[in-house]
């Protein structure tokens, strides 16, 4: 069982009223990097085979803090960086939510094409894709994590389960926070979302973990009984 550790940037100035998209040079501010630092001093107990982070600064920032101290240094992975959003980059969301298109990404965002940017299908395909190659690339022992972006973690999220991704809007991915995806032979199960707070201890690995019957999959993992918005924090 490989487990995904998916974790979005901290606050920038610009988280919430503007879509920063691929803007360069968005850094966290001081609210940023003290949730940075939070989450990486929750984490601490964690052993990581692989730290990924979307190219961008904030990323690249926030997935810095969890590195510091490790053994293992931060990897870039564009598949993983934030949708083209194209013309709407830079704009106000307030602005942005009078134009037709808006309602076509809140509700049927697989038909959603920014203008002059990407289809937000094709973000979910790239960086579902990414996730499979990473999860064969470090093995099923794995525990790793990915710095990413709101509207990206939200597309994985809604392919591990198995949902539609005009569905992706009812996911919600707070600055800062860490969605948990364990993926098996069989199926991904998801075990945090939208966490913010909380010991880490059950996302450790299990050394002896019963198989069941049908020999596919560990018990752990059974059946039994846009821009991502700027969260609470």
């Amino acid at each position: 069982m490989t487990t995904l550790l998916l974790l979005r940037h901290g606050l920038t100035e610009l988280t919430g009223p503007v879509l920063a998209g691929r803007t360069p040079g968005v850094h966290l501010d001081e609210r940023g990097r003290e949730q940075a630092g939070a989450v990486a001093r929750r984490l601490e107990p964690l052993e990581l085979d692989a730290i990924v982070s979307s190219p961008l600064e904030r990323c690249r920032e926030t997935a810095a803090a969890v590195a510091h101290g490790r053994a293992v240094s931060v990897e870039t992975d564009e598949r993983f960086g934030e949708c083209g959003y194209g013309e709407w980059t830079g704009r106000p969301l307030e602005e942005l939510a009078k134009e037709p298109l808006w309602q076509v990404v809140q509700a049927h965002p697989s038909a959603a094409v920014f203008p002059g940017g990407e289809a937000m299908a094709d973000v979910q395909s790239r960086a579902v894709r990414a996730v499979r190659e990473w999860n064969e690339r470090l093995g099923e022992k794995a525990t790793y994590l990915v710095c990413s972006h709101g509207d990206v973690i939200k597309a994985i999220v809604a392919d591990a389960l198995g949902v539609h991704l005009d569905q992706f809007q009812r996911i919600t991915v707070d600055p800062a926070s860490v969605t948990v995806i364990r993926y098996t032979r069989l199926r991904p199960f998801l075990l945090r979302a939208n966490d913010v707070g909380g010991e880490v201890a059950n996302l450790m690995p299990r050394s002896e973990v019963p198989e069941d019957a049908g020999g596919g999959e560990n018990l752990t993992g059974s059946d039994a009984a846009v821009g991502g918005g700027p969260g609470t924090t």
